[in-house]
């Protein structure tokens, strides 16, 4: 007896032996049915080893129940004494609660499971017909089909067949199944049977005879009449019957389903007709078909019906199978039709999505179909419709690594298997793997997963999806294997010298180097190599359509030897083929930009972000770069976070720049070159304001905590004030400072030189990072003036000493960092300076001129060709500039619009108030930008700044690249050049000098 308040021994056996409610198991094993077996230890090891201990005692209590007096003896007594018989049917209802129902309402059916005959071990379509053969009706059909089933899944979780040998059986059963449904349906219509010849195609899963325990079994029908027989009535009675065989496998009836037919892969699909002729088939696909149909009918296999039709048919299509890797746009098609299945997964079910998410099933099916389509139009050993099979093929053939393909084919048969137990369960069509505990115990215990069960399972299951995912986007995802698949046969074997030749050919002028940097990027077995060598037959080409192929592809091995061990890069990689095109044209566009990226390695994954590209606004930055500073332990430290941000930046904007203007496949160049020139300008401006915001914080907290003695503010002035910065340009600054209330005059200079002093160092610091350079030359008195003034001295200065070209220079001042309405007085101030009221006089005017023409002789480099000298030659920058800044100095009192930093913006409006004709402005505008984008495309391609043309001939390719000229238009660029600027010349000389 068990004493009161301790577990009895069987309670506790039970539960050594997995069941999860050991005190419901001893109520049934006290029933009276399971007399007979309930004290027998070989029963509860034998439960105990089933994938969920209860459900199959449950099952077992019922299906003895269910048995006639004379039957259940011999049932009880078989199953004591035959190990094979129990480890099946036991196996069986402790995974599939549906199949228990079956042989609770069948109760003889557990007889299925007795034998044990070699030919039982590996069943066909014929063993499977002879279990069908008795059926003469939907009702028996579905009978007899569950009665096969029970067999199948008995091997399945007794491990007696491997998971692509059930699949197999699984698909031989539906062969089985469809000629035993078309046998019914000819018997029930002899007169349309007689009539025609009917082939029933298996297409998908069935097809590539690796089917699930429930799914849909694609079909397509192929009719001809028979001899003498008109066309029109055959191909209806062909229908009549294709129609009827469909529904007795379809509908629902007492014992319910088998499975669906589906013929939706027909040509024309739901909207074409059921049945076709041969010829009818041939003339769509050969006309209309879509790639993906093609690619459907990779698994195509005759398997009901008329045999020597159905081998018509198969002998047929294969042919225009093997040739749709020809058509044009073939990988991106299906890779296109792969995207819209994922699409289309609910965002709830993604995670749980085991057949159509990332790192599913129908990942690897992709991938291998998709090689098998590449290179199986030269290799028959490829075509295969089962999967594995055909990666096997695709292996032992090289164009899969042995060891990916073993990966790959681990993981799949881990998933199908998962895929296989979790529609066992209640023969339902699901891929999705089921959130509850008990669910996941039970599929983790079917798998083998014993010790922890569920943590087993999701540990495993996120193991090879992660395997999947990325092995399929190495062999698939990449937009890149299009590319490789361009390459005729033996081009990826090619000797060196015939490589060298091709590099040379396609525009490298160092093939021997493009070798050796190939050699290193593509060899060894690291994840590394093998990805870059799927990227690198499309990068070649990229490069190749470069000013400077070479310094792309040497760009690329310097950034990869950087990267490469970073996962955030190699994801990268495996992006949408966008990113991968992104960073080739950045590389291989000229110095700046992969100089960048060597020094700020994190900023590559802008290119993979499709917002990664867009200038980040001031007040972003500004928040991003203080936060940082307020996280940083001194000055130095906070201002190097401060320049880190500048130098990702830096990069963000050069490389939006470069790829707004070579255009890519997916995005097509910049037409607007004015557009371009803003947005780097302002993109500058913000980051350098924010910057210099970043080093005035940290400074005075250095210094003295939250308050500086005195108000400060930086106050931008030229480019820098006029939103208009290019990559090499300064910082030209004016610093204003107010003492504090209460605060002595000189303790308050003294604070403002100081934080000067530091601000300019801590951006200049010799580190990783471009220095900011801070240029306060345009200060009242020049070098020889001191660095910060009050604003009471800026205005005394300016009511007594100030100078034409000082008034002038303050058209450019804005205020940029510090104290803002300390800022906004010093505006005030030099508003009536530089906006004098009724403008400038006759003498302010020629003085203005006296200078303009001075500076003309006097600073021109020697040796400058005048044509050519963006900023200080004929019609460039100087000449647009001074004239703009001359009718915002003479109207600018009187038309708002003229009460701007930008010139741009002054032109526009000079225009609206009728100061400058249309043709005028025009001229003036386009001569600017483009003298802009010459001195930005410099800085661009040398990495450090120049105000001429390059006189390399690469580099001044790469110039007429970025400039929308391609190869061997370097001469028209440069004529280009001269010709809009002496035009423009001839304005200046009418509107600024008067002639």
């Amino acid at each position: 007896m068990t004493v009161p308040g301790r577990r009895s021994s069987t309670f506790s056996r039970l539960l050594r032996h997995g069941f999860t409610d050991p005190s419901g198991a001893e109520r049934l094993l006290d029933l009276p049915e399971l007399a007979a077996l309930r004290d027998d230890s070989v029963l509860l090891d034998a439960l105990g080893a089933t994938a969920d201990p209860d459900l199959a005692l449950r099952g077992l209590v019922r299906l003895v129940e269910a048995q006639p007096d004379e039957e259940r003896q011999t049932l009880t007594s078989t199953l004591l004494s035959a190990k094979p018989f129990r480890d099946r049917l036991l196996g069986v209802l402790g995974a599939s609660e549906a199949l228990a129902d079956h042989l609770a309402r069948h109760p003889r059916d557990w007889q299925a499971l007795v034998t044990y005959e070699a030919v039982d071990l590996n069943p066909g379509v014929a063993e499977f017909e002879q279990g069908l053969a008795e059926a003469t009706d939907p009702v028996s059909l579905r009978v007899a089909y569950r009665r096969c089933l029970l067999a199948i899944a008995a091997r399945d979780v007794c491990g007696t067949a491997e998971v692509a040998q059930t699949a197999a059986e699984l698909a031989d059963l539906a062969t089985a199944t469809l000629r035993a449904a078309l046998a019914i349906a000819r018997a029930a219509a002899p007169a349309d049977a007689a009539h025609c010849r009917l082939a029933v195609i298996a297409m998908g899963k069935c097809g590539g005879h690796e089917l699930n325990y429930v799914s849909d079994v694609d079909v397509i029908f192929v009719a001809e009449p028979v001899d003498g027989a008109d066309e029109g009535k055959a191909m209806q009675a062909a229908t009549r019957l294709a129609s009827h065989l469909m529904r007795i496998c379809s509908e629902t009836t007492v014992e319910g389903t088998i499975w669906p037919v589906d013929a939706n892969l027909r040509p024309e699909g739901r909207n074409g007709p059921l049945v076709r002729t041969l010829s009818s088939h041939l003339a769509y696909y050969q006309r209309w078909a879509k790639t993906w149909e093609f690619q459907a009918l990779l698994k195509a296999r005759a398997v009901a019906g008329d045999p020597e039709l159905g081998g018509e048919y198969i002998d047929a299509v294969s042919p225009l199978v093997w040739q749709a890797a020809e058509r044009e746009n073939f990988v991106p098609d299906v890779q296109k039709m792969r995207r819209r299945v994922v699409d289309n997964i609910p965002a709830a079910q993604v995670d749980r999505e085991l057949k159509l998410g990332p790192g599913g099933l129908r990942d690897v099916e992709f991938a291998v179909q998709l090689l098998q389509l590449v290179h199986g139009r030269g290799d028959a050993t490829l075509h295969s419709g089962k999967t594995l099979d055909a990666l096997k093929a695709l292996a032992a053939g090289g164009y899969v690594g042995r060891a990916d393909a073993a990966q790959l084919d681990e993981a799949y048969r881990f998933l199908r298997a998962m895929e296989h137990r979790i529609q066992l369960y209640r023969l339902r069509r699901t891929h999705l793997v089921p959130e509850g505990e008990t669910d996941l115990r039970r599929l983790g215990r079917s798998l083998g997963l014993r010790t922890d069960p569920v943590a087993e399972l999701n540990k495993e299951w996120k193991r090879h999806a992660s395997v999947v995912r990325r092995l399929h986007e190495k062999l698939f995802y990449r937009p890149l294997l299009d590319a490789v698949a361009q390459l005729t046969p033996g081009e990826s074997r090619l000797s060196s010298k015939a490589a060298g030749q091709r590099l040379e050919a396609l525009g490298y002028a160092d093939p021997a180097a493009a070798l050796r940097h190939l050699e290193a990027l593509a060899s060894g077995v690291t994840r590394k190599a093998a990805i870059q060598r799927t990227l690198l037959p499309v990068l070649l080409g990229w490069f190749a359509d470069s000013a400077d192929p070479d310094a792309g592809l040497l760009g690329f091995r310097k950034v990869s030897d950087a990267l490469g061990k970073t996962p955030w890069y190699l994801r990268l990689l495996r992006d949408e083929g966008a990113a991968a095109e992104n960073l080739a044209r950045v590389l291989s566009a000229g110095r700046l930009a992969p100089d960048l990226l060597l020094r700020a390695p994190e900023a590559v994954a802008i290119l993979g972000d499709p917002e990664g590209l867009k200038p980040r606004g001031r007040d972003h930055l500004e928040q991003e770069i203080l936060a940082a500073v307020g996280r940083a332990d001194g000055a130095e430290q906070a201002v190097a976070a401060a320049r880190g941000v500048r130098r990702r930046e830096l990069f963000r904007t050069a490389a939006a720049d470069l790829i707004g203007s070579y255009g890519t496949e997916d995005s097509p160049r910049e037409l607007d070159p004015g557009a371009l020139v803003d947005r780097v300008g302002l993109a500058l401006t913000d980051l350098n304001a924010a910057t210099i915001s970043g080093a005035v914080r940290a400074a005075v907290r250095e210094g003295w905590g939250d308050t500086l003695p005195t108000r400060f503010a930086v106050i931008g002035m030229g480019r820098f004030g006029g939103h208009e910065l290019g990559y090499g340009s300064d910082a030209d600054v004016l610093f204003v400072h107010e003492p504090r209330e209460g605060v002595d005059e000189q303790e308050a200079a003294k604070a403002a030189n100081q934080i000067v002093t530091e601000i300019r160092r801590l951006l200049q610091v010799p580190t990783a990072d471009p220095p900011l350079l801070i240029d306060a030359d345009l200060r009242p008195e020049g070098k020889r003036g001191p660095m910060v003034r009050t604003l009471k001295s800026y205005a005394a200065y300016y009511h007594r000493w100030s100078l034409a070209w000082e008034a002038q220079a303050l058209l450019r001042a804005e205020t940029m960092a510090g104290d803002r309405e300390l800022g906004a007085r010093f505006i005030e101030l030099i508003d009536p300076l530089r906006y004098p009221a009724e403008g400038l006089g006759e003498d302010a005017v020629r003085e203005i001129r006296r200078l303009k023409a001075r500076m003309e002789t006097e600073r021109l480099p020697r040796g400058a060709d005048p044509t050519l000298h963006t900023k200080l030659g004929r019609g460039g920058l100087s000449d647009v500039e001074w004239t703009v800044q001359l009718f915002q100095m003479q109207h600018g009192w009187a038309e708002p619009g003229l009460r701007t930093t930008r010139t741009r913006e002054a032109l526009a409006a000079a225009h609206s108030a009728g100061l400058v004709a249309t043709e005028e402005a025009e001229t003036l505008d386009e001569a600017w930008v483009l003298a802009t984008r010459v001195r930005n495309a410099v800085m661009l391609v040398r990495g450090r700044p120049g105000d001429t043309f390059p006189s390399d001939g690469r580099e001044l390719a790469a110039v007429g690249r970025y400039l929308g000229y391609g190869p061997g238009r370097v001469g028209e660029m440069v004529d280009d050049y001269r010709r809009i600027t002496r035009r423009a010349r001839a304005v200046v000389e009418d509107l600024f000098y008067g002639a």
